[in-house]
Parts: structure tokens; sequence; C-alpha cells
């Protein structure tokens, strides 16, 4: 009978070789990558050995298994298509059995940057806690273990969703990736933080809690056998032994459901008349105007919530407008002015409109015959952000100043949002039929090649205009908080940047629908380049 592991082994090692193979470029990018992650990994074990002897080194060791643990679990729902052998249907017409399936598909993961980084990581975590013969020797089980747990974790959990993973649904799923990224950035730089100013202590008590855990009671083990307790290093081992079991089980029966079960393409489609919709949809779209605007709107907005790019870019301005303002809050050194940051994320969006459409522009473009056409256009696209950019705004600025309790400066720092946003999406406008580019649907690119410097002069140009646009308001706020008396008329900077941003909008969308109607063939083409 023929060696599975063997050959599933040979068909990663195949698909790593055949990938870098394909250009010079994906050559490059994997070795940057490794050399990268495995710097950091070698930084990592020396940082943990350098802690062999700190009170709290056990405390240190222990969480930094558990957060791997939760890397390999989730990494594989953001970036499903990292592994190709992560999707065990390409094989469900090959004459397998899920247990020697299982094995197999568990060695191959064994190879890559990934489970070499974890090596390094667990290593430097039993290494940290170990002390004497004992502790050395459960350490050498402990790494073993704790890799096969987070290995089995992933493959239990990219089984388990693969149906979705391989739709196209479920590959929005990566877009939570860039909130994730974000919130986990400030939450480890606020953590930082709270430990410089407290120190390690913190952490034990949660420490004492996740060592019962597996696979970080694997290091737990670790610690419990250099300080002699011999039986409950047993139990730790134990858990992450009987935790190893459960996954491969689990597996084993989500790969045998996956291969025995149809899919989606062998069930029968729904009614056509189940499927129809109002061309403005139910719900928000009955709440929209009628005509053109209406019709750009909801199909911006359509684009908001289907489009994988177009959802991605959004998640990630409306996570980081609000986390920079409230985590600086939080930790007692941020301004009520960073609220304003909120409206500058989302501003951005109003860039490259023609862009978003990708190929698709051409049908847009045949609606578009005048510059009255390309105003109604552009309008009906500015409305649609508003829907989302006003309140978000609102909100996020009234939540800043709730945190900081200074509400006396809320109405000038709305109204700086408000002109702020007036203004990016005055310049949005215009940098979108000045400078448009294609946006690739088939890649985790965001610009096409060729297209870098396009992109550059539409984004940061267009926001360093916006900042001068905004310089009316700007002044006249710092001057009613320099002047004596001035504080008590900041009130009049809600309405006049309420104002400022309105008539700025028009004015740029109105520049900018003269050029939209002129160069519909260089936007076209430029939007349609892959």
């Amino acid at each position: 009978m023929t060696d599975v592991t063997g050959t599933v082994v040979r068909l990663k090692l195949s698909l790593l070789r055949n990938g870098l193979r394909q250009s010079g470029g994906r050559r490059a990018a994997f070795v940057a990558s490794a050399v990268v992650a495995l710097l950091f990994a070698a930084l990592q074990l020396l940082g943990l050995v350098l802690l062999r002897g700190h009170a709290h080194a056990d405390a240190v060791a222990v969480l930094g298994a558990a957060v791997l643990a939760l890397g390999w679990a989730f990494m594989p729902l953001f970036f499903p298509s990292g592994d190709e052998t992560l999707d065990p249907t390409r094989l469900v017409m090959l004459p397998l059995r899920p247990r020697p399936l299982v094995r197999a598909l568990l060695a191959a993961s064994l190879l890559g940057i990934g489970p070499l980084f974890s090596v390094l990581l667990l290593v430097g975590c039993a290494v940290a806690v170990a002390h004497g013969a004992a502790g050395y020797g459960v350490a050498v089980a402990a790494v073993v273990l704790a890799l096969l747990v987070c290995v089995a974790l992933a493959r239990t959990v990219a089984t388990a969703n693969v149906r979705l993973l391989s739709s196209r649904k479920g590959r929005d799923l990566a877009v939570l990736s860039g909130l994730v990224i974000a919130v986990g950035a400030q939450l480890v730089n606020f953590g930082a933080q709270s430990l410089g100013s407290a120190g390690l202590g913190r952490l034990a008590p949660v420490a004492d809690v996740v060592r019962w855990l597996p696979p970080a009671s694997a290091i737990g083990a670790v610690h419990s056998a250099s300080e002699g307790s011999y039986g409950t290093a047993v139990l730790q081992l134990g858990l992450s032994l009987a935790a190893l079991a459960l996954l491969v089980g689990a597996w084993a029966r989500t790969l045998t459901r996956l291969m025995t079960s149809p899919d989606g393409s062998t069930l029968q489609a729904p009614d056509a008349a189940t499927r129809s919709r109002s061309p403005q949809g139910g719900g928000l779209g009955r709440l929209l105007p009628g005509g053109r605007t209406g019709t750009v709107m909801a199909r911006s907005l359509r684009y908001v919530w289907r489009d994988p790019k177009t959802k991605a870019a959004w998640v990630t301005s409306l996570a980081i407008g609000l986390i920079v303002p409230v985590f600086n809050a939080l930790q007692g050194t941020g301004s009520v002015y960073f609220a304003c940051f909120a409206a500058g994320m989302l501003g951005i969006q109003m860039y490259n409109q023609f862009g978003q459409d990708t190929s698709a522009f051409w049908m847009v473009a045949t609606t578009i015959s005048s510059p009255r056409d390309a105003y109604a256009e552009l309008r009906g696209r500015a409305l649609a952000l508003l829907v989302i950019t006003l309140p978000y705004a609102t909100l996020v600025t009234v939540l800043t100043t709730a945190l900081l309790g200074d509400w006396s400066r809320l109405p000038e720092v709305l109204g700086l949002s408000f002109a702020l946003l007036g203004a990016m999406l005055a310049t949005g406008a215009w940098t979108s039929a000045r400078f448009p580019y294609s946006i690739p649907q088939e890649s985790h690119k965001n610009v096409a090649p060729g297209q870098a410097g396009l992109a550059w002069i539409a984004i940061f140009g267009g926001m360093v205009s916006a900042a001068l646009l905004c310089s009316p308001v700007i002044a006249l706020t710092i001057a009613l908080n320099v002047s004596a008396g001035g504080e008590d008329w900041t009130w009049v900077l809600l309405p006049v940047g309420a104002g400022y941003g309105a008539a700025i909008t028009w004015a740029g969308l109105r520049l900018a629908a003269p050029r939209t109607a002129a160069h519909l063939p260089e936007i076209l083409l430029a939007v349609s380049r892959s």
C-alpha cells in the first residue's frame, strides 16, 4: 500500500517549490518574509532565554504559548489562500481513508515558515522556565506536544470552515483581518504601556488560569516539573495530550463529513422569483431619494456591503478611525481633536471612486453624456458616503469627548470634523476624475502594476489639498482659542464648519463634473487596467 504520509509531504514540498518557480518577485517575497519572520522569532527566543530566573518568567512563557495557539486557530480564517493544502476537498476523488489522511496532512502541516517560527517561540518559552534534568526532559515533550496541538487546532478549524473559505462570500472573512490587526496593534500598545508602568506581575493572575488550558498547559508542565511538582506536570501534559486527541478526532469526523456530503454546487439553485429585488433594495433603500441620485446611492452602498475590496477598505477605516482617538483617550494621552481622525479616515473612501467599479465602470460611463450627468453621479456617490460618515464621525467625536470629559470643545471638534470631511469629499471627487487607477480584484494588491504613482498622487496629494482647504476653519479655531474671551464663541464653529464643509463639497463636485464627462474614455481605460 502506498505511503500516504510520504506522498502528501512530497506534494506539499512540490507546491512550495513550484510556487517559488512562478516568478522572481514571488521568490523575493518568500525569502524576505521568511527572513523577517525567522529574525523576529530569533529575537523572541533570545528575549525569553534572557528571562530565565525572572520572578514572572513562567507567566510570560505560558501566555506566549496561549497567544501562539490563538494565532494558529484564527490565521487560516483570515488568510485561507496561504496554504494550498488547507482545502482537503481537492482530494475528495481519491480513495483515501480519513485516519491516514489526517496523519498525512498533520505531517505536511509541519513544513513551512509558520511551524519553524512556532518551534523557536515554544523552545524559548520552555527554556525560560526549565530548570534541572526533569525540567529539560519535560520541555522536549512539551515543545513537540504544544506544536502538534497548534497545528491540529488550525487544521480542525480550517476543515470545519473550508466550504465557507472556498466560497466567494466566505473569502470576505479576510476583510476582518484588517480590523483584527488594527485592534490587536492598539491592544498590544496599550498592554505594553500598562506593563511598563506596573511590571510583569500583572500577568500572574491570568497566567494562573491559562496554564491549565492546552497547549499552554504543556509549557506550564515544564515549570511544574522544574519546581518538583511532578504530579502537576503529568496532569498538565495529560491535558495537552487529551486536547490533541480530541482535536484529531474532531478533525477526522469533520473530514469524513466534508468528503462525503454534497456542497452548494450540487444543490438546486433558488427560483429566480425569490432572488428578485427592487432596484434600490429594501430597508435603507426605501429611504433613499428617487431618480438617479437614489440609484447611485443604492449601488454605492451595495458595493460597500458586497464587494470584498471595498468592504475591506471600509472596515479598516471604520476600525482605525475609532481606535486611534478612543485608545489614546483611554491611555490619558489623547486630545479631543483626535476625533477628527475618524472623518479623515472615512473621507479617504471618496478617492478613486471610479476605480472601485473596476471594469464595470463602462456601464456607468454609458449613462454619462454631459457634465450634468457626471455631477449627478458624483453627488450620489458623495451622499452615499455621507450616510455612513456623518453619524459615525459624530459618534466618535461624542465618545472621545465623553472619555476625556472635555464637553466644552465638542462643538468646535464637530465643526472641524465636518469641514475636513467636506474638504476630502471635494478633493476626492476631483482626484477620482483626474488620477483614476485600477484596483485588481483577483489579487491582494490595491493598485494595478504601473499605476502606483497615480495612487500616491491621488491619495496623498488629495489629503494635503484637503488640509489646505480646511485652513480657514482651522485658523478660526486657533484664533478663538487664543484670544481673550474667544472660548465663549467656539460654539459657532459647529455651524461654520458644517456650512463650510457642505459648500466646499458642492464646489468640488461642480469642478469635477466637467472633467469627468470630458475624459470618460481615459478614465474607463485607467480603471479597467489589470
